[in-house]
């Protein structure tokens, strides 16, 4: 029997480290920022501290740095975790390291897993579509913030475990089956009356939350962990040619 599970914060992910294909799942904003430069035809590695993405920016050639550790863009960084911001970008040639308070957490807590994927609202039903081909147990995981299983990840893990059950997965335990008729229907606009998105008002960083909303199953890359990078398994435009330094 297939199943999936809900699960939220990065120590979530030690649970599900066997026999589970692990989704991770940070709608603001590090899965979108990071499914969006796949998208174009960036490379992205996700790190966990702003130590880390130095190192490994200095093996690249041309690197961004982009991310926030506290809700703060780290010293020495180039941009923000912005999905907005990357998506006007032309400079896909330059690949993204990439840190989050909690989205890179969960995403390389997940490594040992059977296999790693990331989600956000731009590409649930090429996920779900994905996962019913390969997987037969799936731990959708919401990366949570500052303690708490935001609306917005609780959203966008419910509705792409809904797609999963209508493709013949079984919720695993009640509160998946909780969650999902929770949000089953719901509008996305209601990611507006969240904490999340009090802060992206009340930090000038509205333009994600309006490129968020406005972004829904837009896409179809699929994008999975592997070795340290996020590599698009589907739905990717041409990627430009770059290389190592």
């Amino acid at each position: 029997m297939k199943t999936v599970a809900i699960d939220c914060f990065p120590e979530s992910a030690q649970r599900y480290r066997s026999g589970y294909a692990i989704v991770v799942i940070d709608v603001i904003r590090a899965t979108t920022t990071a499914v969006t430069a796949v998208q174009q035809g960036r490379r992205v590695f996700p790190v966990r501290t702003s130590d880390e993405a130095f190192v490994l920016a200095a093996t690249l050639e041309e690197p961004l740095l982009v991310g926030e550790l506290g809700g703060n863009m780290p010293y020495g960084f180039d941009l923000t975790n912005s999905p907005a911001e990357i998506s006007m970008r032309t400079d896909v040639h330059r690949p993204i390291v990439l840190v989050s308070s909690s989205g890179t957490q969960l995403l390389l807590n997940s490594v040992g897993s059977d296999a790693v994927y990331i989600a956000c609202l731009r590409n649930l039903t090429a996920v779900s579509k994905y996962l019913s081909e390969r997987h037969d147990r799936v731990a959708v995981l919401g990366a949570g913030s500052r303690g708490q299983f935001r609306r917005e990840d609780q959203m966008g893990c419910a509705w792409l475990s809904e797609r999963l059950l209508s493709n013949g997965f079984h919720a695993e335990n009640p509160r998946t089956e909780e969650l999902v008729r929770r949000w089953q229907g719901e509008s996305v606009e209601v990611i507006r009356d969240g904490r999340s998105a009090d802060y992206l008002r009340n930090t000038g960083q509205e333009r994600d939350l309006d490129f968020i909303l406005g972004h829904v199953d837009d896409v179809e890359v699929v994008t999975s962990l592997v070795n340290g990078e996020l590599i698009p398994m589907t739905g990717m435009l041409p990627r430009p040619s770059f290389g190592l330094s």
